[in-house]
């Protein structure tokens, strides 16, 4: 007599595995979960005090000032990563674009 090795299906979930899946959804589904409304509001909340507050909890209620430097004449504009760099970065130019090293490298 000859027995004949039958093919195991290793993707199929096992049993025990399976019912240890479904405990823990049924411990998901039982637990304390907040209702979509609750949660809508709370970030809601969160929105409304995002315009005003900064991550630290300060008002800030002033407007910030930046000095804008012009480009200078050894400096260009990397047409891939659209940084200013000085031209010593160049690595080549191609239809009137420069690109930097660090793009081409």
């Amino acid at each position: 007599m000859r027995i004949t090795p039958v093919a195991t299906d290793y993707d199929e979930v096992r049993s025990d595995v399976k019912e240890s899946q479904d405990r823990s959804l049924q411990a998901l589904q039982s637990a304390n979960a907040p209702d979509a409304n609750s949660v809508v509001r709370e970030l809601d909340e969160s929105d409304a005090l995002d315009d005003t507050m900064t991550p630290g909890g300060e008002f800030v209620a002033e407007e910030l000032i930046v000095q804008v430097i012009p480009q200078a004449k050894d400096e260009f504009t990397c047409y891939s990563c659209f940084l200013v760099r000085h031209r010593s970065q160049l690595a080549r130019e191609k239809n009137g674009h420069s690109y930097c090293v660090e793009c081409e490298g």
